[in-house]
């Protein structure tokens, strides 16, 4: 898992972004208020469409803005899930702040 910080995002907490893995489940990000992590302050999010998952829930603001950022980078996250970006630094790269 990678984190991104919010001078990457554009947005006021950690993004956690992952390849698929293991996983049975599709793109999600996970998000903190510091890169630390600390399970019980972690949030889960599917990517398409953007919803809550698991652990404490961001406010509405925040979870808006997380959402037009997800929109904004859709692409690039879906293709680091699924190994078509291989490599964390080509998708950081690609990524754009809201």
């Amino acid at each position: 898992m990678a984190n991104l910080r919010p001078q990457t995002t554009g947005l006021p907490f950690v993004v956690y972004i992952s390849q698929r893995g293991n996983a049975r489940h599709g793109p999600r990000v996970k998000v903190s208020p510091a890169p630390r992590v600390q399970l019980d302050q972690m949030a889960s999010y599917a990517v398409s469409p953007l919803r809550h998952v698991a652990g404490p829930r961001l406010g509405a603001q925040e979870e808006a803005r997380l959402g037009r950022w997800v929109a904004l980078n859709a692409e690039v996250l879906i293709g680091y899930w699924d190994g078509s970006i291989p490599y964390t630094e080509d998708a950081i790269d690609r990524l754009k702040p809201v």
